[in-house]
C-alpha cells in the first residue's frame, strides 16, 4: 500500500514537470535590438499574410489581413511613420526617437501562431569628446561629452584602460581628468561610447612639458644663445639706423652751407651808364654829388639816390 502510493506521487510530479517545460519553451525569447535616433528600424521577423505587431501594455499598434492589406495608424504616435511591406512582410518604424524604445511583439497567425519578441532601445548618436588643457605645466588636461543613454567615457594609453565615468543623469556633461606623460603624449586617448556609437579624441600638441626641473643643460645653453643672438640683431639693427639718420643729417649739412647754394641766392642787377645828352647841362653845385667826389667810397646805391632826388625835384619845380 505504502509502496503504491509512493508510485503514484512520483507519476504527478514526472507529469508536472513535463507540464513546467512545455510551458516554459512555448513562451517566445526576447531579443534585444537597438535603434538610432532619426533612422529606420527594420523588424527581423516578417507577416506574409496575416498577423499584428504589438507594442507593450498598447496592444496591437498595427494588423494585416489576408489579402495584402493592413492598417499601420492604430495609434497616433505612429502614425506615417509605421509600414507593413506588402511584398516583403517586414513591418519598419521610420524617424525613431527616444520614447519609441520598449517591447515590441510580431505576431504572426499564417500558419497557426508564433510571436517574436523584441526589446527594442533607442540611442542617440555620440559628438565627438573634447579635450581642453587644463594646465599647462603639468600637462593636465580635460575630457569632456554631453551624456546619454549608457554612455561611458574613458582615458585609454594604448590599448589600456586608465579610468572611465558614467552617469545615469543624462542632462549633464561627463568629464575626465588625466595627467598626462609628455614622453606618450601620442598614446593617449579619450573614448566616448555607447551601443551604437564610438569616438575618440587626442592630447592637443599645444600641451608641452614647461616644468623647469625638467630642462637640461643642453636645452639651457640653446636658450641662452638664442637670446644673446636675438639681443646682438637687435643692437646692430639699432646702430645700423643711428648711422643712417647721423648721414643724412651730415648731407642736410653740408647742401645747405654749399657756396653753390649761397650764390644761387644772391640775384645781381645790371647797372647800365646813362651818358648826359648833350642839351643837358651837367648838374653842379649840388652838395651831394660834391661829398661822391670827394668820397669815391660811398654804394651805388646811395649814388642812385643822389641822382634820383634833384630829378625829382626838378620835376616838381617844373
Amino acid at each position: 500500500m505504502l509502496f503504491s502510493q509512493r508510485k503514484k506521487l512520483k507519476v504527478t510530479l514526472l507529469h508536472l514537470f513535463v507540464l513546467c517545460s512545455a510551458q516554459h519553451s512555448a513562451q517566445p525569447e526576447t531579443r534585444q535590438v537597438n535603434g538610432i535616433v532619426g533612422t529606420v528600424f527594420y523588424f527581423p521577423e516578417r507577416v506574409l499574410n496575416s498577423g499584428n505587431l504589438l507594442y507593450g501594455d498598447l496592444g496591437s499598434i498595427a494588423h494585416v489581413y489576408p489579402g495584402k492589406q493592413s492598417n499601420t495608424n492604430l495609434e497616433k504616435r505612429y502614425k506615417n511613420r509605421l509600414h507593413w511591406n506588402n511584398v516583403t512582410g517586414v513591418f519598419t518604424l521610420s524617424d525613431l526617437q527616444i520614447y519609441d524604445s520598449g517591447v515590441y511583439t510580431v505576431e504572426n497567425t499564417d500558419e497557426g501562431k508564433t510571436k517574436h519578441i523584441f526589446q527594442l532601445t533607442v540611442y542617440y548618436v555620440l559628438s565627438k569628446p573634447q579635450v581642453t588643457v587644463h594646465d599647462n605645466i603639468s600637462c593636465s588636461v580635460m575630457c569632456s561629452v554631453e551624456n546619454g543613454r549608457e554612455v561611458t567615457l574613458s582615458w585609454y594609453k594604448g590599448g589600456e584602460i586608465l579610468n572611465q565615468t558614467s552617469s545615469p543623469d543624462h542632462n549633464i556633461t561627463l568629464s575626465l581628468p588625466l595627467k598626462v606623460d609628455e614622453q606618450n603624449r601620442d598614446s593617449y586617448r579619450c573614448e566616448a561610447a555607447n551601443p551604437v556609437s564610438k569616438e575618440t579624441a587626442v592630447v592637443p600638441h599645444s600641451c608641452i612639458e614647461s616644468d623647469p626641473s625638467k630642462v637640461t643643460d643642453g636645452d639651457e645653453r640653446t636658450r641662452d644663445c638664442l637670446i644673446i643672438a636675438v639681443i646682438c640683431v637687435l643692437v646692430a639693427s639699432g646702430l645700423v639706423g643711428f648711422a643712417i639718420y647721423l648721414k643724412k643729417r651730415r648731407d642736410r649739412h653740408s647742401h645747405a652751407d654749399s657756396p653753390e647754394r649761397k650764390q644761387d641766392d644772391v640775384q645781381y642787377a645790371e647797372i647800365t651808364h646813362i651818358k648826359p645828352a648833350e642839351n643837358q647841362e651837367e648838374r653842379t653845385g649840388i652838395p651831394e654829388m660834391e661829398s661822391l667826389k670827394d668820397n669815391p667810397n660811398l654804394t651805388v646805391y646811395y649814388t642812385l639816390q643822389l641822382h634820383h632826388m634833384p630829378a625829382s625835384e626838378d620835376v616838381d619845380t617844373a
